[in-house]
């Protein structure tokens, strides 16, 4: 059994804003497969494994804000008996440009505390991460107010493009064609 892992916070005040990128796309995942309502489960939202492509997938959005994502994932972790290596976590990213998609087999968390939270809970760097390009902050905007900030609607309507290439980065992954890294970007570029 595998296990994406998106992250962000919960509340209305962060729908629809950079942080939840990984959430943002964990929903897309659900609503390919055609999942039903999740459990409520390891202090998140939790979709049992469901076969994709081939693969046993389950799916978690921790509930334990951003920072503390790790004790969410460990807990699911330890009760399937899924190794870090078979756990992809989707995260934002702000030194990526919009519409970029970066698949990384292991690495430091490079700042996103999320994903430090993870890497600590687990113990080990060698976790899977997709990460979401949300784009660099502007000049004098903080980088914490920009990640909290919610996409312009002109990108989300190309939001629905990021969706398509995090379904086909996750199939690459379940299908072990990854290699160690790849980037995609919306148009094809």
């Amino acid at each position: 059994m595998r296990m994406v892992v998106g992250l962000g916070n919960p509340g209305p005040e962060y729908v629809w804003s950079r942080h939840n990128a990984g959430w943002l796309v964990v929903d897309s995942f659900v609503r390919r497969i055609g999942l039903e309502e999740p459990r409520m489960k390891f202090g998140g939202a939790f979709w049992p494994a469901s076969d994709v492509d081939g693969a046993r997938v389950a799916l978690l959005k921790p509930f334990t804000y951003m920072n503390l994502s790790g004790k969410s994932v460990v807990m699911a972790s330890k009760y399937y008996g899924i190794p870090p290596g078979d756990i992809l976590v989707v995260l934002d990213e702000a030194a990526l440009p919009f519409g970029s998609v970066r698949y990384r087999v292991s690495g430091s968390a490079g700042g996103q505390k999320g994903l430090m939270s993870v890497l600590a809970e687990l113990g080990t760097l060698d976790v899977p991460r997709m990460r979401v390009g949300v784009g660099a902050p502007p000049p004098r905007v903080d980088l914490t107010d920009w990640v909290l900030g919610k996409f312009p609607g002109e990108q989300r309507k190309i939001w629905p493009e990021i969706e398509d290439l995090a379904w086909d980065g996750l199939i690459k992954w379940l299908r072990g064609t990854s290699g160690d890294g790849f980037t995609l970007r919306a148009g094809g570029d």
